[in-house]
């Protein structure tokens, strides 16, 4: 259904495209283009419709509602784009603690520091 409906919403989308071309504009002559034009209303004369505009007007609908079932079909479907970050692995039971290494610096009278410097002779 959902591969259906992208199939027509395809092809609705090249139609209205070619449709939509292929109409003649409201004065597209080169004397509106410098306001010989004016005598018309604001949005021009609405006239009789052409086969053309009856066929915008179908195509239009078609994608209208061919872009709502896509939404409706789609929101199942929705995934993000970015990437979900692993779980992380199951904690281990810590290693047991090593015993405590001597230490490297004498800790006898001679080197405690002192307040004064040595005397001189």
């Amino acid at each position: 259904m959902f591969v259906l409906l992208v199939i027509i919403h395809v092809l609705m989308c090249f139609a209205i495209i070619g449709v939509v071309l292929l109409q003649a504009g409201k004065g597209a002559d080169i004397g509106s283009a410098f306001g010989g034009g004016g005598t018309q209303a604001v949005f021009g004369s609405m006239g009789t419709p052409t086969i053309l505009g009856k066929i915008t007007g179908a195509v239009a609908v078609v994608f209208m509602l061919t872009s709502f079932g896509l939404t409706l079909l789609g929101g199942e479907r929705a995934t993000s784009v970015l990437r979900e970050p692993k779980p992380a692995a199951a904690p281990t039971a810590p290693a047991p603690a090593a015993p405590a290494a001597p230490s490297p610096v004498p800790t006898g009278p001679s080197s405690a520091p002192t307040g004064t410097p040595p005397a001189s002779k």
